[in-house]
């Protein structure tokens, strides 16, 4: 294991938030000012990367149950797995999203090196961190930091209705809602996707929607919905489903082997 700072001489950008990190409630972490990775090396690396971007609503992040304890899991199917501990927005939502696209960069200035496979980087998300995900799989700003693959747990898609939030700030406007709404970004060279989600988690439904578009402009996609859940299961045991979205998600990325 190996922590990164993303940005060795300063980010390109600001959020308005300063001060030291916040340490909250069940391993919760606040106030981020300075992004890094943490990288995991399997013994075998079968040449897959993942970088997971854990969920927290964009005010906060929780790297746990939706980051570190992911890390054997992967490790042991041999991907090089990294957890992404990026900024808040703070109204600010270019700063996350940069923070996860330098995290791709890192990993392909550093392919040689880690023995990974520089096609073979993905972006993976939960909840908010979810759609920092699709963010960055429907409108990266260069190629060099374009995922090759997504992979989503419950994610938020959608800000079309969204009159607040810590991603966009107070009264965005609608051209602001229509940029940050994944489902009306995707084009046929947004990344195949990997997207599982809970029936009774009317928070972010949307997702469906999000996949029917991916088939429509012929990107490859596969959506699993579990009956019972909710939000923000993550790699909790008690999950009824674990054993399924994981299984299914070892299976799918098979493919990119």
């Amino acid at each position: 294991m190996e922590v990164i700072q993303l940005w060795q001489n300063g980010a390109p950008n600001e959020n308005g938030l300063t001060g030291e990190e916040t340490q909250l409630e069940n391993g919760r972490i606040g106030n981020i000012t300075k992004p890094a990775i943490t990288v995991y090396h399997p013994e075998k690396p079968n040449g897959i990367v993942i970088i997971m971007c854990p969920g927290g609503g964009y005010f906060r992040l929780a790297p746990n149950h939706e980051g570190f304890d992911m890390n054997k899991w992967f490790t042991s199917l041999g991907v090089t797995y990294a957890v992404l501990k990026y900024r808040m927005p703070n109204g600010h939502p270019e700063v996350p999203v940069s923070d996860a696209e330098q995290a791709i960069r890192i990993f392909r200035q550093h392919a040689a090196e880690w023995k990974i496979n520089p096609n073979r980087i993905g972006i993976m998300g939960a909840s908010a961190g979810g759609h920092l995900a699709s963010t960055i799989s429907t409108q990266p700003s260069s190629k060099d930091v374009q995922p090759d693959f997504q992979i989503l747990l419950y994610p938020v898609i959608s800000y079309l209705n969204s009159l607040h939030s810590s991603l966009l700030g107070e009264n965005p406007s609608e051209e602001l809602r229509i940029k940050y709404s994944s489902e009306l970004q995707v084009t046929e060279n947004t990344a195949p996707a990997f997207i599982a989600v809970s029936s009774n988690d009317n928070l972010v439904l949307n997702c469906i929607s999000y996949y029917l578009t991916l088939i429509e402009n012929n990107v490859s996609a596969t959506l699993h919905i579990y009956p019972t859940g909710g939000h923000g299961w993550g790699y909790n045991d008690d999950f009824y489903y674990k054993r399924e979205w994981t299984q299914e998600l070892e299976k799918w990325l098979r493919t990119f082997q």
